[in-house]
């Protein structure tokens, strides 16, 4: 029982049978759901899913929104001290952790979130537990 941040992949991944990452992104938000955790997502990676969302239609955006509010997640505002830890983690990994993953963990580690949940391989050691689905 604990709070879980979900970057965009995750959403995204769950809402996709199509996705290459739907299968495990399933799996993995069942096992926190199992573990009764709650759910944050940070304003920019809500804005990224919304992003695939628009092209699709009305729909879609409904079908995304319909889907975090039954999580239920909530979207976590960024702030000014989200910004700043973020663009530090950005200097520090440089391109291995682009801008929006790193709002991403800074939120995380802001709301002392105690996982992360990606399907991105890419991340760098963040200070924060990061699962890849």
């Amino acid at each position: 029982m604990g709070l879980t941040v979900l970057a965009a992949s995750i959403v995204i991944a769950v809402l996709d049978s199509e996705d290459a990452h739907h299968t495990a992104a399933r799996a993995g938000l069942a096992s926190r759901l199992e573990a009764l955790d709650t759910f944050a997502v940070p304003v920019s990676a809500y804005a990224e899913t919304l992003v695939g969302a628009f092209r699709k239609g009305e729909a879609a955006v409904t079908t995304v929104e319909s889907f975090l509010a039954a999580l239920p997640a909530r979207v976590e505002a960024a702030t000014p001290v989200i910004g700043r830890h973020a663009a530090r983690l950005r200097a520090q990994h440089g391109r291995r952790l682009p801008l929006p993953d790193a709002l991403v963990v800074a939120t995380a580690i802001e709301i002392r979130a105690e996982r992360v949940l990606t399907t991105d391989r890419r991340w760098p050691e963040v200070g924060v537990r990061v699962e890849i689905l």
